[in-house]
Formats: C-alpha cells, sequence, structure tokens
C-alpha cells in the first residue's frame, strides 16, 4: 500500500535519513480496517473508553543508516483546520497545509499516542527513552538541564505496541545498528475543540467498538 501511494503529496516527506507519511490514513485509508482489527478496538476501548477518535496519524522510518537523534522533548502541538485567535491556544505554526497549534494542557491531558511498531526497535536503532511520570508535571520548560536519572530505554519487538501521553518526555537515538525503525503513530482524543477550531484529521474509529 505504501509503496503505491502517490508520494507526490505534502503529507509525504523523503531524505536519506527520513520517509513520512503526514496524515497516513487520509493518505492511505485501506490501511484502516487491516490495523483496527478487533484485538486492537479492544485494547483502545479498556484503556481509553469508548469515545475516542484519531486526531493524527503519521507513518515514519528512520532508515538505517541515519545518524540523526532527538533530544527531549513533549508533543505539545495539535494539528487543525484553521487559525483563530482562541485564548490558551497558541503559538501556531503550519505544516504540509495544516496549522498546528499547541492547546491548553486540559486537552494535551487526555490524548494519547499509540505507537505500532513494524520492525524490531531496541537503543540501536532510535528506540524512544523516556521519563517515567514526567506527564504528570504539565508543560515544562526546556531551558533548564533535564535530569535523566530515571532514564527508560523503550524496547518494541515487531508487531509490537507502545503507549504513552504526549506530555511524557521523550528522545530518541542515532541508528547504530544499520536497521530499520519503521512506526506508525496514532494520536486519539475524545474532546470536541471550541469552534470555530476543528481537528484536522478526525477520524471515527473504524466499525464500532
Amino acid at each position: 500500500m505504501i509503496q503505491q501511494a502517490d508520494a507526490t503529496t505534502p503529507s509525504f516527506r523523503k531524505s536519506e535519513n527520513l520517509f513520512a507519511i503526514r496524515t497516513f490514513f487520509i493518505e492511505i485509508p485501506q490501511a484502516l480496517p487491516i490495523l483496527f482489527n478487533e484485538s486492537f478496538k479492544n485494547l483502545i476501548s479498556t484503556i481509553f473508553g469508548n469515545n475516542f477518535f484519531i486526531i493524527k496519524s503519521i507513518y515514519f522510518d528512520k532508515p538505517g543508516k541515519s545518524n540523526w537523534f532527538v533530544s527531549y522533548h513533549q508533543d505539545l502541538s495539535i494539528s487543525v483546520t484553521n487559525k483563530n485567535k482562541i485564548s490558551g491556544f497558541g503559538p501556531w505554526t503550519v505544516k504540509q497545509g495544516y496549522y498546528g497549534v499547541q492547546p491548553p494542557v486540559s486537552i494535551l491531558e487526555n490524548i494519547y499516542t499509540v505507537r505500532i511498531h513494524l520492525d524490531d526497535t531496541d537503543i540501536n536503532n532510535g528506540a524512544l527513552k523516556i521519563l517515567p511520570k514526567s506527564h504528570l508535571k504539565g508543560v515544562k520548560r526546556l531551558e533548564n538541564k533535564i535530569n535523566i536519572d530515571n532514564e527508560v530505554v523503550c524496547e518494541v519487538s515487531k508487531g509490537g505496541i507502545m503507549l504513552m501521553k504526549p506530555l511524557l518526555m521523550h528522545s530518541s537515538s542515532k541508528t547504530t545498528n544499520d536497521k530499520n525503525r519503521r512506526v506508525i503513530h496514532i494520536e486519539f482524543s475524545a474532546d470536541s475543540l471550541p469552534k470555530p477550531l476543528e481537528w484536522a484529521e478526525k477520524i471515527p474509529l473504524p466499525c464500532p467498538i
């Protein structure tokens, strides 16, 4: 499916160090029923509840020769269809034709991220490193040095999934073993945005849970 998709759209990003597809389920909708089998839907309903929907989907492939790393950060931006000045929302960015904005913490706290791993992932090919319980401390200012004494490497086997909150501090290292890291990143929320803001990629879960 991915190889046959139209890679000329703005949602595709390809370079020597990265291949990524933003709005993955919009670009490749046939992936939805494959990924959202009964086991996956039951997992979502058990952990999140029954009112959640997809708000973001990204496919990315970190090639085995990639030598870049990502420093510790939180995922603070949501994608919306339009830009409007609303209290508590900002700053704003634009990526691949969609507006990004940092919403109030209450919205970020109610987002869940699921990362489906298509390759064995360990510290040698960029497995996420996280700081446990850091998502419970709200938005952190990154100007100061981060204490990583309790850092945990989240190694995931091929076919496995990782669940996290966007406020969790996380990073990834350079690839050192020439092995790819392919991941499908999906974010879920149950919140409505204040009008006239709209989620840019709001997709109901396939088939009722």
